[in-house]
């Protein structure tokens, strides 16, 4: 009896040391995620990894937690019956065995639902909620929140609920600070945001000079087909001590500096993106980035 005592308070023990080795990791991540100062080179899944589980499924979460990931990006959609789910489609014909809207949908019709792999084959996989999600990410990943920016102020009090508000990235399309001000209604120094700025368009200038210090994002996705003006993006993103955030997923993101390039020329892709000053990195190649910045001394 007394050796079952034991091991069960040396069980709980070991629980809590995990608990409290998680919490201290998303605690040092956020710490570096809000300092520009830091050299710290963030690696971001892009739906997960979803080369090996379907796509915005819990599977593909864990997979990120389990091999060092350090933000999963989720994409966020909300059903008939107003649950917030993980789905990136308007509709499920894609990514599911069903067919429809999600918002035409509700939260029952969408559980009968099996999501599929990479490879179109169904999977014992369901849908996940957001707050699923959550639950799975707490003190052990951050997020990246997308196609959320309209219900940003609905989503922020389910954040609050599960103690991670401060795990969680938002974003916007091309948003300049007054727009943002005047559109979301939570507290901005409450959240952590992120503008995404396409460099092809006229206006980008604009996003980001109406940005001061006072109301700094904590980071600028920026996008660019041609390297012609991203060298002045970046030295402006920076004036504004935030951190710079960009895509190796396909080359019109980034000028063909991209996770496809990088299978053979690393250097080329991953190697040039952290050159001109990218602290952030979505990538559809997680483990891989993971593995260049290891063989660098950068993780």
């Amino acid at each position: 009896m007394k050796m079952r005592l034991l091991n069960l308070i040396g069980v709980i023990c070991l629980l809590l040391s995990h608990t409290g080795c998680s919490q201290k990791r998303t605690d040092e991540l956020v710490q570096h995620l809000k300092s520009a100062e830091s050299s710290y080179i963030f690696v971001v899944a892009h739906r997960g990894d979803w080369r090996n589980a379907p796509e915005n499924s819990l599977q593909a979460i864990s997979n990120c937690i389990a091999m060092g990931v350090d933000m999963v990006e989720i994409d966020v959609r909300q059903t008939k019956d107003g649950v917030f789910v993980l789905m990136h489609d308007e509709t499920v014909d894609r990514t599911t065995n069903g067919k429809g809207k999600v918002y035409e949908l509700t939260w029952p019709q969408l559980q009968q639902l099996y999501l599929k792999d990479p490879l179109e084959i169904v999977t014992k996989h369901k849908i996940p909620t957001l707050e699923e999600a959550l639950s799975v990410s707490k003190n052990k990943i951050l997020l990246n929140l997308d196609k959320v920016y309209g219900q940003i102020d609905e989503i922020v009090p389910i954040l609050r609920d599960h103690g991670m508000l401060d795990q969680i990235v938002f974003k916007g399309w091309m948003k300049d600070w007054k727009t943002l001000s005047q559109e979301v209604k939570t507290p901005l120094d409450s959240i952590l945001f992120m503008p995404i700025v396409s460099l092809d368009e006229s206006n980008w200038q604009d996003i980001i000079n109406s940005y001061d210090n006072r109301h700094s994002p904590v980071a600028f996705e920026i996008l660019f087909k041609k390297a012609i003006e991203q060298d002045l993006a970046i030295t402006m993103i920076k004036s504004k001590s935030s951190r710079i955030w960009i895509n190796s997923l396909w080359p019109f993101f980034n000028a063909g500096h991209d996770d496809e390039r990088a299978v053979t020329d690393p250097d080329g892709s991953y190697g040039w993106l952290i050159n001109q000053g990218a602290t952030i990195i979505q990538t559809d190649r997680p483990e891989m980035l993971i593995d260049y910045l290891r063989e660098k001394n950068l993780k």
